[in-house]
């Protein structure tokens, strides 16, 4: 079979399926999307077809394509990921912009909350060498993956913790505190989509907002003076995060849309610290 032949098997011409094709195949060929188009009469040998067709199977399975092809670009850099870690989506890149337009000090410390890949805290760590990071995460194997990450590209300043949320964070602050925590309620249809993904990283409990507020209350322990908490959550939470940023006492509460016009993060600083 050619490689036009194969690219035929998944997807309309122009749809996005076709466009996971072309990354599946170019991932199997070693080489990238562009050279593969120069290349659509080369014939594929056995075992890569075979290795096509698997990996062609899993995407109409709803699995997505980065554990597939075992990592995913998120800001400058290429991540690892595992079926223990989060998918990083575009739209967290979000927070990391919006974390590095606040004013902070040059040797800023900063904790990111439920790292996974560990996306949010190595992107601002390769924007902002002189920072000292702290990433932490509940889950071991998760923990590995983003160690890993930070090795792969030499983000030596990043320490990694087990720790649920501050659990293990007694008596350390932060000029920076950021998480893009679960924020999908149990019963949330969008779940259904998701069922490959480690349901402990998409769904809290109380329609979606135990866990940013635990992050909210416990921040005002860790932070230090006018420090600032920055999380990402869902499009329609909006009013209820600013409503517990507001009881926790926070000022300067301002929502960032993403790149779909969704609210999406929010940011806020803690003056009583």
């Amino acid at each position: 079979m050619q490689v036009f032949e194969a690219l035929n098997v998944y997807g309309d011409v122009d749809s996005y399926e076709r466009q996971e094709a072309v990354w599946l195949l170019a991932h199997i060929l070693n080489i990238d999307s562009l050279s593969l188009k120069l290349i659509l009469s080369q014939p594929l040998t056995d075992l890569q077809y075979q290795e096509y067709v698997a990996g062609i199977e899993r995407l109409k399975n709803q699995e997505p394509l980065a554990y597939i092809l075992g990592s995913q670009p998120f800001w400058t850099l290429d991540l690892k990921v595992t079926k223990d870690t989060l998918v990083p989506r575009p739209d967290t890149e979000i927070l990391v912009e919006t974390a590095l337009t606040l004013d902070l000090p040059r040797h800023t410390c900063m904790l990111d909350l439920g790292t996974g890949t560990g996306a949010i805290a190595l992107a601002l760590a390769s924007e902002r060498p002189h920072w000292t990071v702290c990433a932490t995460d509940i889950y071991e194997p998760t923990l590995d993956v983003a160690k890993y990450n930070a090795q792969k590209h030499d983000l030596t300043r990043v320490a990694f913790l087990k720790s649920h949320w501050y659990q293990n964070l007694v008596g350390r602050v932060f000029d920076l505190i950021v998480s893009n925590p679960p924020y999908i309620a149990p019963d949330d249809l969008h779940l259904q989509n998701l069922t490959t993904e480690p349901l402990r990283a998409l769904a809290s409990a109380e329609n979606g907002l135990a866990d940013l507020m635990q992050i909210i209350q416990g921040a005002t322990k860790h932070l230090n003076p006018a420090g600032w908490l920055v999380l990402e959550h869902g499009f329609d939470q909006k009013h209820a995060v600013h409503v517990l940023f507001e009881r926790a006492k926070f000022s300067h509460i301002r929502t960032i849309k993403d790149y779909a016009g969704h609210d999406r993060v929010t940011i806020a600083q803690y003056l009583n610290g």
